[in-house]
């Protein structure tokens, strides 16, 4: 028997950040599908709430805190999440978690090695969790390849993305 989630019954605020040393507005895939991905669930981004930063610890977490404590309810972040040495965003994310779900990293490395790159999937460092003060909002970081961000939206995120919200918000 299926297990009732508490739905939400209202839009639900996203941003998207895309972490690439080289990737613009025109050339970023990944954060482009995202975009797309949301656009067809009850999820606004606007326009300001998606940005693009260099692989630097620094300037993903300035993004992040500008977001932080805000009306958006989930913050997906694309890219830099290998094991290079410019790959820096988990060194970026984890410390402003305020929970980590490990679920969700242990789920996407899993779809990842049986329906997308096969053992390639254990490079992955993808990762979620709740952030800000009031540990309300909620983080997902993505690799930035298009495979992964559509395997990532379709299976995970869009499919749990209300209740996800719903529990972080809870009193």
């Amino acid at each position: 028997m299926a297990h009732q989630h508490e739905q939400l019954e209202r839009t639900i605020d996203c941003a998207v950040l895309t972490v690439s040393d080289t990737r613009d507005f025109e050339t970023d895939k990944g954060g482009k599908q995202v975009l797309e991905a949301l656009g067809t669930s009850d999820v606004r981004v606007v326009k300001k709430n998606y940005q693009i930063v260099k692989d630097d610890i620094e300037q993903i977490q300035a993004q992040i805190k500008e977001w932080e404590d805000t009306d958006i309810d989930a913050i997906i972040v694309t890219g830099g999440t290998g094991i290079a040495k410019r790959d820096v965003t988990i060194e970026a994310v984890r410390p402003l978690l305020h929970k980590e779900v490990e679920g969700f990293g242990e789920l996407f490395r899993y779809l990842s090695y049986t329906e997308d790159v096969g053992t390639r999937a254990m490079l992955s460092r993808a990762l979620a969790g709740t952030i800000g003060e009031r540990g309300h909002q909620l983080i997902f970081s993505l690799p930035g390849s298009t495979g992964a961000v559509k395997l990532a939206m379709e299976r995970l995120i869009k499919p749990e993305l209300n209740h996800f919200v719903s529990e972080a918000t809870k009193s």
